[in-house]
Parts: structure tokens; sequence; C-alpha cells
């Protein structure tokens, strides 16, 4: 006979946030250029190069719309790595706390 399994429990999340002292800012993916890069537009209101790393180019698979942490090579630079790619419910938590307004999501989604 097999084990019985117990009730899942919900872990708490740990969602990575922007830091504007470290040069990362929350961004959402406008269009692919080629080569890992993608064109994103900025919560900061710039639009922006950002490169896809190794790391995540390998793990997850990046789309237009969706909403990424991007960490600025310099402050005030307009290319930046992609750091993390948040899932649909941490982009709705991310709204819930007020971090992104829910203008922002629906523009990116409706930019496609």
């Amino acid at each position: 006979m097999g084990k019985k399994k117990g009730a899942v429990e919900e872990k708490p999340v740990n969602i990575p946030l922007p830091n504007p002292e470290e040069a990362i800012v929350i961004c959402g993916v406008v269009k692919h250029l080629g080569g890992d890069y993608v064109a994103v537009k900025c919560l900061d209101g710039y639009d922006r190069k950002a490169r896809i790393p190794g790391k995540l180019r390998k793990k997850v698979w990046i789309m237009e719309g969706d909403i990424v942490l991007v960490g600025l090579w310099s402050m005030g630079s307009d290319k930046g790595d992609i750091i993390h790619k948040y899932a649909r419910n941490e982009v709705e938590k991310l709204v819930e706390q007020g971090i992104v307004p829910k203008e922002f999501i629906d523009a990116i989604s409706g930019a496609i």
C-alpha cells in the first residue's frame, strides 16, 4: 500500500522587488530583437534594450508581454540584463501591493 499524503501547505513566495539604488527596475517585454536581446518598456518611462543571460535563456521562456526585472548596466543606462521573469501569480501580487500599476500591465499586454 502507498503512503497517505497530507495536505499540501502553501509556502510564502519571496518575490524579488525593484531597487532603484541598485539600478533594478520592473519592465515589460515589448519585442524580441534577436540574438538574445529584447526591447522592454520600464516603469520609469524609458524604453531599454535588455539581454537574456544564459542561465535564464536555458530555463525560462521569455515572450512578448511578460513582466521582468531588469538590472541596468549602470545608472541611467539604456541597456541591462534580465534578472527575473515574474509568473502570473507574482504579477498579481505586485499589483495588489501597489508596486506595479494595473494600467502598465494592460498597456504591455495590449502592445502585442
